[in-house]
C-alpha cells in the first residue's frame, strides 16, 4: 500500500540562513527609513566649504529710519486732527539691519560727518504741523554709523526754552548700523511730525499738553544722529 511520502525536513543550517537573510532585510529597511528621515547629505555641502561661514556684507545706507511715539488724544481746545508726534514710520526704502553683519569699513569719524536739520517748510500756519528730517553727509572715506531710531534725536527750542524732544515719548527705539559711502548723502525716509505741543517724559498720552504759541513765533530745530550733533539749527516760524 502506497501513501504520500513524508516531506524531508531541512537541515538546521538552512533555517539559520533563512533567519540571517530576514534579519539583513530588516536592517536594510530600517537603514533606508533612517536615511530618508535624517538626510545626512544636507550638511555635506557646508562641511566641504571649510567650516566657518563667510561674513555678510554690511548694508549700505539709502535713507534713515524715522522714530515713532504714541499719539496723544486731541482736545477740543485747538489740537489739530491727525497731527501725531512721530507718527511717520520707517519708509520701505530704508535698509534693515542684518543680524551678525560684519562691517566692511571702520566706524565714522565725527569730523567727516555733516549732520543737518531739515524742515519741510520755513513756516507753518495754524492748521499745519511742522515736519522734520535729518540730512547726513559723509565727507570722508567709507565708514559705518548707527543711524537707527535709538541714535536719533530731534529738539525744538524757542530762545532758551526747549519745547519738544523726540526722545521724550519715543517708542520701540532700535539700532541700525549701515555703511556710508565716501561723499554719500542720505536723508530720513519720511518726515517726523511735531504736534506743536510741549513734550515731557510723563505727558506722552496727556491730551492737555501746552501748545506752542503761533502768531509768527520763531523756533529752531536741532538734530543728532549716531552721537554726532548738527552744528547749526534750522529756524522755522509758527502762525
Amino acid at each position: 500500500m502506497t501513501g504520500t511520502p513524508a516531506r524531508r525536513r531541512h537541515s538546521p543550517a538552512v533555517y539559520r540562513r533563512r533567519r540571517l537573510v530576514l534579519i539583513i532585510a530588516l536592517l536594510v529597511i530600517v537603514g533606508v527609513i533612517w536615511l530618508l528621515i535624517a538626510q545626512p547629505w544636507r550638511g555635506w555641502g557646508a562641511e566641504s566649504t571649510g567650516g566657518d561661514p563667510q561674513p555678510q556684507t554690511q548694508n549700505t545706507a539709502t535713507s534713515l529710519p524715522v522714530p515713532t511715539s504714541p499719539q496723544p488724544n486731541p482736545t477740543e481746545t485747538g489740537a489739530v486732527d491727525g497731527a501725531v508726534e512721530g507718527s511717520v514710520v520707517e519708509g520701505t526704502s530704508t535698509p534693515s539691519a542684518t543680524p551678525g553683519a560684519t562691517p566692511t569699513a571702520q566706524p565714522c569719524v565725527a569730523g567727516d560727518i555733516v549732520v543737518e536739520p531739515v524742515t519741510t517748510q520755513d513756516s507753518y500756519t495754524g492748521d499745519q504741523s511742522p515736519q522734520f528730517l535729518i540730512s547726513l553727509t559723509n565727507s570722508g572715506a567709507d565708514c559705518t554709523l548707527n543711524v537707527g531710531t535709538s541714535a536719533q534725536s530731534f529738539t525744538v527750542t524757542s530762545g532758551s526754552d526747549t519745547w519738544w524732544r523726540s526722545t521724550d515719548c519715543q517708542s520701540e527705539p532700535s539700532d541700525m548700523v549701515v555703511l556710508l559711502g565716501a561723499g554719500q548723502t542720505v536723508t530720513s525716509a519720511a518726515p517726523l511730525t511735531w504736534d506743536r505741543t510741549r513734550s515731557a517724559v510723563g505727558t506722552c498720552d496727556d491730551p492737555t499738553r501746552p501748545r506752542a504759541p503761533g502768531g509768527g513765533s520763531s523756533y529752531h530745530l536741532s538734530v543728532e544722529i549716531g552721537g554726532i550733533a548738527s552744528t547749526q539749527s534750522k529756524q522755522f516760524l509758527l502762525y
